[in-house]
């Protein structure tokens, strides 16, 4: 008789990072605040080895800093050329990806795409507190989608890369300073040429939606940053 077994179990380390990445998700933390990891460790009951492990890999996507002698801070605000760099990259790599998506489009993949847009689109009209962390997910979710569907591991890498980083401005976005509508609207006009078999007009919708992003993205790092 076949035995099933148990699910594994989550390493702690692991555990801290998603408990962490969830505090900025839901605003805990400010650009340039200290991290005491004295104080985490009491207050989530963990010794500093899987937090250390934790930090550390908040750090490899960017979200946090090391600085020698003083230990970990979360990273400051984007400057405004530092953004305009991300969008730019972005705008190199996405139209890319997805123009080779829309030639691989699968039923499977398109329904994925069109249940990322419609919880990017619930999550636009509840209350902030509760949608923040959802819609930024949604968002990444669209995304990422497209990456892994383009077929071609080195643009998937390259956007990958930039995870962390795309994560960083999020994080520190005023979500519903800029119209959270919007990027809803966007997504759609990219799935319906991608659904119709329009590599190339998904390819200019998607350049289109990211200049959009990089135009409201500058907009709340002032907001932000004024606050």
């Amino acid at each position: 008789m076949a035995t099933t077994r148990p699910p594994a179990r989550q390493p702690l380390a692991d555990q801290m990072y998603e408990v962490l990445l969830g505090q900025f998700m839901d605003g805990l933390w400010s650009p340039g605040q200290s991290l005491n990891i004295g104080a985490l460790t009491r207050e989530l009951n963990v010794s500093q080895t899987p937090l250390r492990e934790a930090l550390a890999r908040l750090e490899h996507t960017g979200l946090v800093r090391r600085e020698a002698l003083k230990g970990y801070r979360v990273a400051p605000l984007f400057t405004e050329r530092e953004l305009i760099k991300l969008m730019d990259a972005r705008l190199v790599l996405e139209p890319a990806m997805v123009q080779e998506a829309a030639r691989r489009t699968t039923p499977e993949f398109l329904d994925e795409l069109k249940e990322s847009i419609e919880e990017l689109r619930r999550c636009a009209a509840a209350p902030r507190s509760a949608s923040v962390r959802p819609y930024w997910a949604a968002d990444e979710r669209f995304h990422l989608r497209i990456a892994a569907q383009c077929d071609n591991p080195f643009l998937e890498s390259a956007y990958r890369s930039l995870g962390g980083h795309v994560q960083r401005f999020r994080l520190f976005t005023e979500l519903g300073s800029s119209e959270a509508e919007s990027p809803a609207r966007e997504h759609t006009a990219v799935y319906e040429a991608m659904a119709a078999g329009d590599a190339e007009g998904a390819a200019k919708t998607m350049r289109r939606h990211i200049e959009n992003a990089k135009a409201r993205a500058l907009t709340d790092r002032q907001a932000v940053a004024e606050a």
